[in-house]
C-alpha cells in the first residue's frame, strides 16, 4: 500500500502543479492586459487513514485550487486620453456586454458586470465602451441643479447637443480708486483740477456735448465683454470720475461717480455715458455707500443692445479708495456669469468620477457620474472575458458604497509582476520534477518487489 500511495501522492502533486504551471502562464500571458488580476494558486493537503493517532498516519495527496486577486490594485498609469480612467481603492465600474444590433441600435445584455479595465472611449453612438467590449453605466446629472437625478445606474451615452447661451445677470467688479485721479485736466496745483468737470451736473449722464469734458476729468475702469439673452456679445466699458462731495459738514469723505459707455456715436439729447451709481467712501479709504457695494443697472443697453438688469457686484470690501502713484483705477477682479452658445468639442473624466463634456466657448457641463460597485466577498465572484466579473451567490449583492475613487487620463495595469511569476515557475518546474521522480522511483521498488518471486 505504501509504494502506491507513494506514486498515488506523486500522481496528485504532478496534477496540482501544472494546475499551477496554466495559472502562472495565464499571469504571464495577461501581464500587459489592462485591468487583469492575476490568479494565485492555493495547495491543500488531503490526509490518508490512519487513526486518531498521528503517529500512524501518513502524508496524504494534495489538491490544488486557484486564489483571487480582486483586491490587489495594479499599478496606475497615465493615459494622454481624457476618457480613460481607473479606480484608485475599492471598487468596480459596472458595465454590460453589447450581444447585437436591430435596426441599426445596439441591444444590450440587460445583466450588469462589473470590471477594473477602464480604457473607455466614445463609440460612433455616443457609448462608453472599453477595450474588451463592455459598456459603461453611470448616473445622469440635472443639468439644473447639478446633483445626481437617479440612484439606479444607466447606460451612459453621450450627445452633441449645443449648450445653449446664458444672458449676464451680475457682473464681479473689485477695483481700487486713487485717493487723487491723474486725469488729462488735473494738475496738482489747481485745487479741485482732478474732480468731474464743473460743466458736467454729477450723477447725470453724460450728453454728447460733454464727452469731451468728461474724458478729460475721467479715469479708464476697465472693459467686459457680457452676453444677452441669444448669447451676443456685449463690450461694457467702465469710466469713474471723483465728484464734489455733496456733504460739506464730512469733508474727508471721497465721493466718485460710475459711468458706462452706452452709445459712443449718440448726438443731441441722447447720452453717450450711462451714469451707473454713486459711490463714497471714509478717510481710510472704506466703503460706506452705497450699503453692501453692489448696484443693479436696470436695462443695460449699449449700441441698442438690451441685456436687462445686471447687477455690479462689488462686496462690502471689493471697492477701496486708496492712494495710487499713477493716479488711475486699479482693477483687481473683473468677470461675468453670461456665456455665448457652444459647440461641443470633446468629454473628459473629471473631479469627482464625473464625465465632464467641455464647450468651444469655455465652458464645461457635468453631463454623468459614475458609481463605483463593491462586495463584500470580490474573491468569490464570478470571472468573465475581458476582465470583468458576475456576481454571484457566495459574493453578494452590489454595494455602492465603495472607498475607491476615479481618476482620469490614468489606467490601471495588470497586477502581475512579472519577477514574481518567474520565481514561482521555477519553483513549480522543480516541484514538478521531483514528483516524476517519486513515480520513478517507485516503479522501479514495485519492479524489485516483482523480481523477488522470480
Amino acid at each position: 500500500m505504501g509504494i502506491y500511495g507513494a506514486i498515488n501522492a506523486a500522481i496528485s502533486g504532478l496534477r496540482s502543479q501544472s494546475y499551477a504551471l496554466e495559472n502562472i502562464s495565464g499571469n504571464i500571458a495577461n501581464s500587459q492586459t489592462t485591468g487583469y488580476k492575476r490568479l494565485d494558486t492555493s495547495f491543500s493537503d488531503l490526509v490518508a487513514s490512519g487513526g486518531t493517532d498521528q503517529t500512524t498516519q501518513i502524508a496524504g495527496t494534495v489538491i490544488s485550487n486557484s486564489r483571487a486577486t480582486n483586491d490587489i490594485r495594479g499599478d496606475l498609469q497615465r493615459s494622454d486620453i481624457d476618457t480613460h480612467m481607473a479606480v484608485n481603492g475599492d471598487g468596480y465600474f459596472v458595465v454590460q456586454e453589447k450581444i447585437g444590433e436591430q435596426d441599426g441600435r445596439p441591444i444590450f445584455s440587460g445583466t450588469n458586470v462589473y470590471t477594473r479595465r477602464g480604457d473607455f472611449t466614445v463609440d460612433k453612438d455616443g457609448y462608453l465602451v472599453n477595450g474588451a467590449g463592455y459598456y459603461l453605466f453611470g448616473n445622469p446629472i440635472d443639468e439644473t441643479t447639478g446633483n445626481v437625478s437617479g440612484t439606479v445606474p444607466e447606460l451612459i451615452q453621450i450627445t452633441n447637443d449645443f449648450m445653449g447661451a446664458r444672458q449676464t445677470t451680475e457682473i464681479e467688479y473689485r477695483a481700487n480708486l486713487p485717493t487723487y485721479p491723474i486725469t488729462a485736466q488735473s494738475d496738482a496745483t489747481v485745487p479741485d483740477s482732478e474732480l468731474l468737470d464743473s460743466t458736467i451736473t454729477a450723477g447725470n449722464d453724460i450728453l454728447a456735448a460733454d464727452k469731451t469734458a468728461f474724458l478729460r476729468s475721467s479715469v479708464a475702469g476697465e472693459a467686459i465683454t457680457i452676453y444677452d439673452e441669444n448669447g451676443s456679445p456685449v463690450n461694457v466699458q467702465v469710466r469713474w470720475a471723483k465728484s464734489q462731495n455733496a456733504d460739506a459738514s464730512v469733508p474727508q469723505n471721497a465721493q466718485w461717480e460710475m459711468y458706462y459707455l452706452t452709445d459712443a456715436d449718440a448726438a443731441g439729447p441722447d447720452p453717450v455715458w450711462k451714469h451707473a451709481g454713486q459711490f463714497e467712501f471714509d478717510g481710510s479709504g472704506a466703503l460706506v455707500s452705497p450699503t453692501g457695494g453692489n448696484v443693479t443697472l436696470s436695462n443695460l443697453t449699449v449700441d441698442g443692445n438690451n441685456v436687462g438688469d445686471v447687477l455690479f457686484s462689488f462686496g462690502s470690501d471689493g471697492l477701496t479708495q486708496y492712494a495710487d502713484p499713477n493716479g488711475a483705477a486699479k482693477v483687481k477682479t473683473l468677470s461675468q456669469d453670461g456665456y455665448a452658445s457652444g459647440e461641443q468639442t470633446g468629454v473628459k473624466i473629471g473631479g469627482g468620477g464625473r464625465i465632464v463634456a467641455t464647450y468651444n466657448n469655455g465652458q464645461t457641463r457635468d453631463l454623468y457620474e459614475i458609481p463605483i460597485a463593491s462586495f463584500a466577498a470580490d474573491a468569490r465572484l464570478e470571472r468573465l472575458d475581458g476582465g470583468a466579473f458576475a456576481q454571484t451567490t457566495d459574493s453578494g449583492e452590489p454595494l455602492y458604497s465603495a472607498t475607491g475613487t476615479i481618476k482620469g487620463n490614468t489606467l490601471e495595469a495588470s497586477n502581475t509582476d512579472i519577477a514574481d511569476e518567474f520565481s514561482k515557475l521555477i519553483i513549480t518546474q522543480q516541484a514538478y520534477s521531483a514528483n516524476t521522480r517519486i513515480v520513478t522511483s517507485g516503479d522501479e521498488m514495485l519492479q524489485e518487489a516483482l523480481n523477488m518471486v522470480r
